[in-house]
């Protein structure tokens, strides 16, 4: 069986302030010709559909035309929900919308309950686990703690129970939103940290024949097995060097990966990251070829030049961010505040923090819990707004 993986679409998201609704429509038109022209028996959408929980009508009609084209088309759908979603809005009207093919998978509950499609060599049980906030779903799981690994483990353990109870000869193929150990990620993912842990071991989906993935934005492959789609468009300029795909993947009559191509998506406009002095960006002969991309300028002048955007405008005339990071000596006092906070997280500039006003003393075990908690607290406090669409 050929399905066609992708995910993390976040329709209603620009770029910088640019409307990418129109690349978006461009992607979903590759994606159903890819369907048609390449015979994919299903497709599968591993979550983010939607860029946050209550998206604008325009995302909402390009979502509902992209349903209307796959269930023309005749080719079964299988969507999660993501960390950005709304599980509640994507879901509404499910059970409706599987009569025509399109099936979504939004509740926690469902986790042990396969959509089955079958083809020569026999059955296919694909089982769909929608992004799980650890806090909210921890009961409902019976989870022993209150982390990413535990409440998906609890539910690959329903998924290894009902597929147990099945003919042998049945292939398995699980969709999931999170962040596998081993993935690379960019800048333009949520953090969906839990007690300073993000990532969960690729181990957890053990049992399975195929693990199509969302979340990270960089298309991937975690194992031959578990696999990350990525994006269909760049979200950040840390995704300036990625290849947007999608994955063909072809799973053999004994469950074994036949093959996996990477699919190119539509893409509208390339991105650069250029970096140095203003004169000499706005000299340099090698730079051509960024004069039509998005453009993301570091200036290094050791003084801020004048109208610096209105004169890289002259050049590049879609530079979308401008950065200032002056060139200092390593021991400088005034580098920038902004290039000490680079790659930290939250709980880890939290704990300078306290380093700093202690004079070097840093938060103790207890201490660290109490910031893990506080962290935790808020942004489970925003998973919920999100899940209520508040």
């Amino acid at each position: 069986m050929r399905f066609l993986h992708t995910s993390d679409w976040h329709l209603g998201r620009s770029f910088h302030r640019v409307s990418l609704l129109d690349a978006q429509a461009a992607f979903l038109d590759h994606l159903v010709a890819t369907v048609r022209e390449r015979d994919v028996d299903a497709v599968l959408v591993a979550g983010d559909v939607y860029d946050r929980a209550v998206p604008p009508l325009t995302a909402v009609e390009l979502f509902d035309t992209a349903l209307h084209r796959l269930a023309d088309a005749g080719v079964p759908t299988v969507m999660i929900s993501g960390n950005h979603d709304s599980p509640r809005r994507l879901g509404v009207g499910a059970g409706l919308i599987e009569r025509a093919g399109i099936h979504l998978r939004t509740d926690p509950a469902g986790v042990g309950t396969p959509v089955v499609l079958t083809d020569a060599h026999g059955d296919i049980a694909l089982y769909g686990l929608p992004y799980l906030e650890p806090a909210l779903v921890r009961e409902q799981f019976g989870a022993e703690k209150a982390g990413h690994e535990a409440v998906l483990g609890a539910a690959m353990d329903r998924v290894r129970a009902d597929l147990a109870e099945r003919p042998g000869s049945t292939r398995s193929v699980v969709l999931a939103h999170a962040f596998v150990a081993g993935g690379e990620p960019s800048e333009s993912e949520r953090d969906i940290t839990v007690g300073g842990v993000a990532a969960v071991p690729a181990g957890v989906f053990d049992g399975v024949d195929y693990v199509a993935l969302g979340h990270l934005h960089g298309s991937q492959a975690v194992t031959p097995r578990v696999r990350y789609s990525g994006s269909p468009l760049a979200y950040s300029f840390s995704e300036a060097d990625h290849r947007k795909t999608m994955w063909l993947i072809d799973l053999g009559p004994d469950g074994g990966i036949d093959a996996a191509e990477r699919i190119d998506c539509p893409v509208p406009r390339a991105l650069a990251r250029i970096r140095g002095r203003l004169d000499d960006l706005l000299a340099d002969p090698s730079l051509v070829r960024h004069e039509q991309s998005w453009v993301e300028a570091t200036l290094t002048d050791a003084v801020r030049p004048a109208d610096p955007m209105a004169r890289l405008a002259e050049r590049f005339p879609h530079t979308l961010s401008l950065v200032f990071e002056p060139e200092r000596t390593e021991g400088d006092p005034l580098a920038s505040y902004a290039q000490r906070l680079r790659d930290r997280s939250d709980q880890q500039i939290a704990e300078d923090f306290v380093a700093h006003v202690r004079g070097g003393a840093g938060p103790d075990g207890a201490e660290r819990t109490v910031l893990y908690g506080a962290f935790d607290d808020v942004r489970v406090d925003a998973a919920e707004r999100e899940v209520s669409g508040r």
